[in-house]
């Protein structure tokens, strides 16, 4: 049995800031009182008074997107073929229902990259020099945690706009590497937009554009984003659990991840 086991999730939650505006979840909650009748109608002449305490259930509805919440994008998230850049050659994208399941249960590894400012793009050199610094090689399927300023700001005002992100050359060095599953706490895995526009504007330089995502085009990998947590664990020494719900062709499922200590 594992002796420790770290959350690294947020929750499903009304009214946090966690999405941008009018893409934030929306949970209904019915309580026990209020779901009598959701029991007596499947039970012909069943009261109220049969119940014990004269209780229904409590359920919840949900008005919510595959990207709210922790939760992993697929590669056909990104762009409708991936794998253009290894020898398999060029494929279609694979849906979160696809994802290969010993790929979601690894050894984890965590970049702090909680010191660049809101907006950068962090590069291949700004990897390598972190898993220097921690005393890291990669091995193929770890699965690499990009810890950013985002994480501690999660709920608060300004949250989709915190924190750095990662570019197409750092993903790539990843994806090289044998890394398939990747995650931040951020709001993306790519700087934040509000950020990126203002470089839009100044340049037109298009491959700006998404850039860590669509590098899935070139190699495909699953990501999470607004993860919990990581400035609680250390950069590695755990096991990452983070299956996500299966949703036929989705681009993308929510994920209850967690570090696991041995």
């Amino acid at each position: 049995m594992p002796n420790r086991i770290v959350d690294l999730s947020m929750s499903i939650d009304n009214g946090v800031n966690s999405d941008p505006p009018g893409l934030a979840a929306k949970v209904q909650y019915f309580n026990h009182e209020e779901t009598v009748e959701h029991i007596t109608s499947f039970f012909p002449g069943l009261k109220k008074e049969d119940l014990p305490d004269q209780e229904g259930w409590a359920v919840e509805l949900l008005e919510l997107s595959t990207h709210n919440g922790t939760h992993m994008d697929a590669p056909w998230h990104y762009h409708s073929t991936q794998d253009e850049a290894i020898d398999s050659g060029k494929r279609k994208s694979l849906g979160i229902d696809e994802v290969p399941l010993d790929w979601c249960l690894r050894p984890g590894v965590k970049l702090d990259f909680r010191h660049f400012e809101d907006g950068y793009v962090v590069t291949a050199a700004d990897v390598e020099n972190e898993l220097t610094r921690i005393g890291y090689e990669l091995q193929p399927l770890d699965i690499v945690l990009v810890n950013t300023a985002a994480g501690e700001k999660h709920g608060e005002e300004g949250y989709v706009s915190t924190g750095c992100g990662m570019g197409r050359e750092a993903t790539l060095y990843l994806t090289e590497r044998g890394v398939r599953v990747v995650g931040t706490d951020a709001w993306s895995w790519d700087a934040p937009f509000v950020h990126t526009a203002k470089k839009w504007i100044e340049t037109k330089d298009k491959s700006i554009i998404w850039e860590g995502h669509k590098a899935g085009k070139d190699i495909g990998y699953f990501q999470m984003e607004k993860l919990a947590n990581l400035e609680t664990i250390p950069a590695y020494g755990y096991t990452i659990s983070c299956f996500p719900v299966k949703i036929k062709e989705a681009s993308a499922g929510w994920t209850r991840t967690v570090a696991i200590f041995d």
